[in-house]
């Protein structure tokens, strides 16, 4: 890989650590405020709206200048909104800028990678951006879970500078001010992304335009035979994995009788196994043969079941572990795959705003109803039953579509050989 790839990937490890620290610093936020605890799985709402919403104009923003410029500027905007929650803003608002910061970001940092390296190289790029994501989530979470730990808490802010007043009084500032501090590593990192000899598009001044090409290439892409199964999939993928975060939390804290704290560091644990199995996608799947991998996905979802009956530590640790390694396994190659058709189709910032909001819509959605269960009492053992179910069934039905557009294709060249001879 050339060097400036790892520049790439260690201004997305540090936006990425920061971003899941400033979640479970929300959390803890929002428990010292009293709030409802179905506010929880709203953070993730939050933060994903702007995805959504903003999708018909970011693609067309990424590709409209450097990507480094791009990312340096979003970048901001997510310092702006960790700078809001310090200030005592509501968490469920600061935490939408951080979002929408993370919404103009998404699209520069996986879109530079089409234009920064060859096909050959995307599943390995995407095993390593992945890979560093989760390990960042790992980091994040456990950076998070330790900030908030009366102990650890307690000596930081007894730590005092000579001549200095920082106005740090309390937990959630501390915490928040070191988070601050990535993302500030995040935006040096930023500066030194070299640039690619891609030609940019200006950007559009009319809206009602963006929004017409943001829904050309959304279409373009689910018609696409490869794009179509490729998006079901991460879009899937997503979803699910945003509301397994909140899940994993309160299964740990029924199942397991842990804390905040500790149960936050059981989100690391997954990240732990979705790197794993990223690594191996990485060194043995091919772009040619990613759709083979999509049966792990139906597999993934059969194992979560297995989560109602655990009440160990010793044996839900390597449980999630097998979880986390299953998605990371059959994600990446859908991801590269789906980056390599847009790519061709659209150009990359378009395609990966494509992405991000089918992939949000589907996080929306899927935190939504988890927040209505909250709200409705429901027992985490059922959530996890209706979940696992739903995942298995899910990928199963992409994998028919799969097997449905296979067959036309043979169909047609079948046909088409008939007519030759």
């Amino acid at each position: 890989m050339p060097f400036g790839f790892y520049i790439i990937m260690a201004a997305q490890f540090f936006s990425a650590l920061a971003d899941n620290a400033l979640l479970i610093a929300a959390i803890a936020a929002l428990r010292e405020l009293k709030a409802p605890a179905e506010y929880e799985p709203l953070l993730k709402t939050f933060f994903t709206v702007s995805y959504v919403v903003l999708a018909a104009f970011v693609g067309a923003f990424a590709d409209s200048m450097p990507k480094w410029r791009v990312m340096f500027i979003s970048n901001t905007i997510k310092i702006l909104g960790c700078g809001m929650m310090f200030f005592a803003v509501h968490p469920l608002l600061a935490y939408a800028v951080v979002g929408l910061g993370a919404a103009a970001y998404s699209p520069a940092k996986y879109g530079i990678l089409t234009e920064y390296l060859p096909p050959r190289l995307l599943v390995v790029a995407n095993g390593w951006i992945e890979g560093l994501t989760v390990g960042a989530i790992i980091l994040g979470v456990v950076i998070g879970g330790t900030l908030i730990k009366p102990d650890i808490s307690s000596t930081l802010l007894a730590f005092d500078f000579p001549l200095l007043d920082t106005g740090i009084d309390t937990v959630g500032e501390m915490a928040i001010s070191i988070v601050g501090i990535l993302y500030v590593l995040a935006a040096i990192f930023n500066l030194y992304i070299p640039e690619t000899d891609v030609d940019h598009k200006p950007l559009k001044k009319n809206p009602w335009y963006l929004i017409h090409e943001f829904n050309h290439c959304l279409m373009l892409l689910w018609r696409d035979k490869l794009g179509q199964v490729s998006l079901a999939v991460t879009t899937l993928f997503w979803g699910a994995g945003a509301t397994l975060q909140f899940i994993v939390i309160k299964w740990a804290e029924v199942a397991l009788r842990l804390d905040l704290s500790k149960s936050s560091m059981l989100q690391g644990v997954v990240a732990i196994g979705v790197a794993i199995g990223a690594v191996f996608a990485a060194r043995f799947i091919t772009l040619r043969r990613s759709v083979k991998v999509i049966p792990l996905g139906i597999a993934m979802g059969i194992i979560v079941l297995v989560m109602n009956f655990v009440h160990d530590m010793a044996i839900a640790v390597p449980l999630l572990i097998i979880i986390g390694g299953l998605s990371g396994f059959f994600v990446v190659p859908m991801n590269a795959l789906l980056q390599h058709r847009g790519h061709i189709l659209m150009g990359a910032g378009h395609s990966i705003a494509v992405q991000n909001f089918n992939e949000n819509l589907s996080i929306l959605m899927m935190t939504g109803l988890y927040y209505l269960m909250v709200r409705m009492d429901v027992s985490i053992y059922i959530v996890v039953t209706l979940f696992g179910l739903f995942v298995s069934s899910a990928m199963y039905l992409v994998r028919e579509r799969h097997r449905n557009n296979q067959r036309q294709y043979d169909d047609v060249a079948h046909l088409d050989d008939s007519r030759g001879h």
